[in-house]
């Protein structure tokens, strides 16, 4: 499913000078068997960049992901303006 939302994201939002977008697995856990199954069918190259037994705090997080959702938001509203 998380190659859908890709391909998605690349033909509608993507500007032709940005690379092509990237998927995160996120876990709660270490568990090789899910990284597996998920990312089994995938055509495109995958890594594991790192786990962390630790997710960073959800208060940044959130205002990070709040920064990139401003960022879409306004970059959209560019857009249709044009």
């Amino acid at each position: 499913m998380n190659d859908f939302y890709l391909e998605a994201l690349d033909r509608d939002v993507k500007k032709p000078h940005e690379n092509p977008s990237i998927g995160l697995l996120l876990c709660k856990s270490k568990n090789d068997v899910v990284v597996e199954y998920a990312l089994n069918r995938n055509i495109s190259p995958a890594l594991v960049a790192e786990y962390q037994t630790r997710l960073i705090d959800k208060g940044v997080l959130k205002i990070v992901l709040r920064e990139w959702y401003d960022n879409i938001e306004s970059s959209q509203d560019e857009s249709s303006r044009n």
